[in-house]
């Protein structure tokens, strides 16, 4: 379950949009703001973040395609057709403008949306995340820079190959995710068990590994896409969040490659900053939204 400012659960509905059908939820009251989560988790990694927007915004917390709550249909799983699902969920819901706030992958699909939908989007939060095209495919290479780094991204590879993660990683979905949500944490008590649960039981669902998978499957794809989007960088503020740990001063970097006015902020802490940091990250983000509403 997950709280608004005055410990009211959020609202909880579906939404048919772009051939697919997301599960969504929705509190608050202000200018709209859209969070959009990463891999592997759902709409429940801004549990803490969500009642310090609330109280001035309204905020719509989506599962994206084939993850959480949502559908997992068979494709569709590149950054652009996301993003439109994003795109649609919001006309649909009556929300003509609103700021995106996006990480991991939430943050590379968060892009494509203000891209693709420049008259909508008023300010994007780019968090912890590195974009295909410009450099993310670098990190999967067994280097010493990569690996003295933290930023060896082995998994990429193996997500890729077809058939065989799935073939492994079925019945070790707990032992996957819980490595990897803890280890790319500078605080890993911060994966709390209610968490570890909630994203355990989506990915276990029938297709959640599948829709996973095709998310990292689409990744040449994505890199043709951000590449053809940054010919025309946005207009738009974009703040750049990054933790100290994991992909820290790169994320500024990233989005300068995309955007004309961009500021950045590290943060000391790993790669799941509104499970790791809440309070700090919204201390940065509310003035920032409240400067370009």
């Amino acid at each position: 379950m997950m709280y608004d400012h005055t410990t009211t659960p959020l609202r909880t509905g579906r939404a048919a949009v772009n051939g697919t059908s997301l599960h969504y939820r929705t509190a608050g009251t202000g200018p709209a703001v859209v969070l959009l989560h990463g891999v592997p988790k759902t709409g429940y990694h801004w549990r803490h973040l969500v009642p310090k927007l609330t109280p001035h915004h309204t905020v719509v917390v989506p599962d994206l395609r084939g993850l959480g709550d949502s559908a997992r249909p068979a494709d569709g799983y590149d950054s652009a057709t996301m993003s439109d699902d994003i795109a649609e969920l919001m006309a649909r819901l009556g929300h003509e403008t609103y700021a995106v706030i996006g990480e991991d992958w939430g943050a590379v699909i968060g892009y494509q949306l203000a891209a693709r939908h420049r008259d909508h989007a008023t300010a994007l939060v780019f968090a912890e995340a590195l974009l295909p095209g410009f450099g993310f495919e670098d990190h999967t290479a067994l280097t010493p820079e990569n690996v003295s780094s933290g930023m060896h991204l082995w998994h990429l590879g193996f997500y890729f190959q077809p058939d065989v993660p799935e073939m492994l990683i079925a019945g070790h979905e707990r032992e996957l995710i819980t490595y990897m949500i803890k280890n790319e944490r500078s605080h890993p008590d911060t994966a709390t068990p209610d968490a570890i649960e909630e994203y355990v039981r989506c990915y276990s669902m029938p297709g959640g590994i599948r829709a996973m998978l095709a998310v990292y499957r689409a990744m040449l794809t994505d890199a043709g896409q951000n590449r053809q989007a940054a010919r025309r960088k946005l207009d738009i503020p974009v703040l750049a969040l990054g933790g100290s740990a994991f992909i820290g001063e790169r994320n500024e970097s990233q989005a300068r490659h995309v955007a004309h006015h961009v500021t950045g902020h590290v943060f000391d802490a790993g790669h799941d900053l509104a499970e790791e940091v809440p309070d700090e990250m919204a201390d940065v983000i509310l003035p920032f939204l409240t400067a370009h509403r």
